[in-house]
C-alpha cells in the first residue's frame, strides 16, 4: 500500500496588514516631526543671510549712486537704483545698480521687506538708512537688520524684528549689535 501524503494548500496572502501600514506611517510622522522644524529654522536661517546681504548690496549700490552722481547726493528712491528700461541707459532716475525684487514695490526679496528710509530729507541728501524687516515675523525670518552709511550692518535691539517702515528717524541708532 502507497501511503497517501495529503498536500496542504496553505492560502498566501500577497500585501501589507494594517498593523504592518499602521507601524511604517508612525515611523514616517515621528521622523517628521523631527526634520521639519529644523528645516524651518533653516529657512529663516537662510532669510536671515539673504536679507545681510541685499543690505550690503544696497550700502554699495548707493556709495556707487554717490560718486557716479555727485551732485544728486544719495539716492531718495529705490527706483534710482533701479534697474534701466529696456535699451536705455543708466542716469540719476535708473542707476542700474540692485535688481528689481529690491527696486520695485513692495521691495521684498526672500521673506524680507526693504525701507529707504528718508532720514535727512534734504537734497542733496546727505544721509540715507535702508532697514530690513520680516515679512512675517518668526516665519520668515527672526530679527531686523538695519544700515546707513557707515556701512556697518546691525540688528536690532532684543531680537526685534524692527520697527514699522519706512520711517523717518534714525532706526540704527537703535540697534544694538554689529553683524
Amino acid at each position: 500500500m502507497k501511503k497517501h501524503k495529503a498536500k496542504k494548500h496553505a492560502k498566501k496572502n500577497k500585501g501589507f496588514s494594517l498593523i504592518e501600514l499602521l507601524i511604517v506611517v508612525a515611523i514616517i510622522l515621528i521622523i517628521a516631526a523631527i526634520a521639519i522644524p529644523n528645516l524651518l529654522r533653516s529657512r529663516i536661517a537662510a532669510n536671515e543671510a539673504s536679507a545681510v546681504g541685499s543690505l550690503r548690496t544696497l550700502n554699495t549700490s548707493m556709495i556707487t549712486y554717490n560718486v557716479t552722481y555727485p551732485t544728486q547726493g544719495f539716492a531718495t528712491t529705490f527706483a534710482q537704483l533701479g534697474p534701466v528700461a529696456s535699451g536705455g541707459t543708466p542716469d540719476s532716475t535708473a542707476a542700474g545698480l540692485i535688481d528689481a525684487n529690491l527696486a520695485n514695490s513692495p521691495n521684498q526679496k526672500s521673506g524680507y521687506t526693504f525701507a529707504l528710509n528718508d532720514v535727512a530729507g534734504t537734497l542733496p541728501n546727505s544721509q540715507y538708512e535702508f532697514t530690513a524687516t520680516p515679512v512675517t515675523p518668526n516665519v520668515t525670518g527672526q530679527r531686523g537688520f538695519c544700515t546707513d552709511p557707515s556701512g556697518v550692518i546691525e540688528q536690532f535691539a532684543g531680537g526685534s524684528s524692527g520697527p514699522t517702515i519706512p520711517t523717518t528717524t534714525t532706526a540704527c541708532a537703535t540697534a544694538s549689535s554689529p553683524i
